[in-house]
Parts: C-alpha cells; structure tokens; sequence
C-alpha cells in the first residue's frame, strides 16, 4: 500500500513546481484511500488461501481477528467508493485510471495473472499522481515511462518473493507462474528485467528539461546495485537471495528513486 501511494505523491510533485495545493492534498486522500481499499479487497479475496501459508496466515482477516470476514467489507468498499468520488472530482482520466487499478486489484491476487494485473493495479497510483496534478487529458511521455519503470520493476518485485517462499506456496496449494517454471529459468528472466528496468530509468532522464544529475546519480547507482543482485541471483540460486532482491526492489530502490526525482525537480 505505502509504495502505491508514495509513488503517487512523487509523480504529483514532479509534474510542476508551482502545483496547486488544493488539488494535491485531495490527490493524497484518494490515494491513500484507493490503495487502502485495493489492498483490503485483495486480503478478503485472498483470505482462504492466506490461511494456509505461513508469511499471510497472521493477517487480521486470515488469522480471525476480524470475524466474520465480511465485517471487513463496509470499511474496504467505503475507501474504494471514497476514491473512486474524488478521483471524479479530480479528473475523469482518474476516475478511470482508478477504476482499472481497482478491477486489476480484484482480478489479480494470488493466481497465473498476479504478475499481469499487478502491473495495471501497481502503476494506476502513480499514473493518477500525474494527471491529478497536471491536468493533462492526453498521454505523455513521462507517466508513460513511469509504467514501463513499474512494469518492469514488478515481476523482480513478485516473482522474487515467490521464489523465496516457494515451499510456502506450493504447501497452499499454489503451483502457477512463475512457480510451475524452473527457478533457473525465472531467474534468468529477472536478470534481463534488470537490465529492462535501468534503461528506462535512463530513458526518464533523458526526458528534455526534466531531470538533472541528481536522478541520474542516484538512478545510476540504484540499477548497478539491482543488476548485481539479480547476477548474485543467477549464480547463486537460493531463497536467501531471492528475498534479498525482494527487499531491494521495494525499498530502497523504489523508494530512493521516486525520491530523488522530487530531489532532483525542487532543487535544481
């Protein structure tokens, strides 16, 4: 949830030094109220299956603190219907963005699509970010490379958890993709998406105008230190470093680099 909504923020404050107040703090309620909603309406569809594995199992809807299950919904469909109002007011290229996102968070969960969907439900908080505040109704070049960036940062983010907890998943009864595949082989694909995910990082500074040494600085060293944790990956296949580059994808990289974007803008 914190990813979706600090990746918002970010692409909200980069759009245009000078941005309206106003429009930006009811982008952050929408925000934190859709992810707080999407990440809800993922537990409750995931409850079951949840229950069986050891890293989800002590969640409040899995673990039955909240009980029956269906408690949870008033709460989960007020912050998705919050959203959804204010992602109207904000723009009707929000309100459809977060309407994608909120179908991608119910389709995608725990089966083959998790990877798929979870780039649409990943990508709409940072895509609503930048036309809430910048008003735009066309499509840009920027919020088009901050999808690609997440598209391709979501599978190393996923699929890395996956293969560190696969003995977790297969005990529940999980065996889709990418745990039907050899480690071996999603490995080798998690090395290219590496290298996939510096580029674009790149390609982002290379935008006319927008980004200056200090992105690049820290884009540069955050994807060195990626591509080198997906070789240790490759060459030493263990859960260890699986969950490692897990832990690396979510923050620092994510973090660190959306940061250094409103860094970069605001002082330079």
């Amino acid at each position: 949830m914190y990813i979706g909504v600090c990746t918002a923020l970010v692409a909200a404050a980069v759009t245009q030094i000078n941005f309206p107040i106003p429009v930006f703090i009811l982008t952050v309620i929408a925000i934190t109220l859709g992810s707080a909603g999407a990440n809800g309406l993922t537990n409750y569809l995931d409850r079951d299956v949840d229950a069986l594995m050891k890293r989800t199992c002590a969640r409040a809807l899995p673990s039955g603190r909240i009980h029956p299950p269906k408690k949870a919904l008033p709460l989960i469909i007020g912050c998705m219907l919050g959203a959804l109002i204010l992602s109207w007011i904000l723009s009707p290229a929000c309100f459809l963005i977060g309407l994608v996102g909120f179908l991608a968070s119910g389709i995608w969960r725990k089966s083959v699509t998790c990877t798929y969907f979870g780039i649409i439900a990943g990508s709409s908080p940072v895509l609503i970010g930048w036309y809430a505040v910048s008003g735009h109704t066309t499509i840009d070049l920027l919020p088009v490379l901050f999808f690609c960036l997440i598209a391709a940062w979501t599978p190393l983010h996923v699929w890395t958890l996956m293969l560190a907890n696969r003995k977790d998943y297969e005990e529940a009864g999980l065996h889709y993709f990418p745990l039907s595949w050899k480690d071996s082989n999603v490995i080798k694909v998690l090395a290219v998406l590496s290298v996939l995910l510096a580029f674009v990082s790149v390609l982002i500074y290379l935008l006319p105008g927008k980004f200056h040494w200090i992105y690049l600085a820290a884009s540069s060293i955050l994807s060195l230190i990626m591509i080198l944790a997906s070789i240790r990956l490759l060459l030493s296949p263990t859960s260890k470093n699986a969950w490692s580059v897990y832990k690396y994808t979510a923050f620092p990289y994510l973090g660190i680099i959306f940061t250094a974007m409103v860094i970069d803008i605001w002082l330079l």
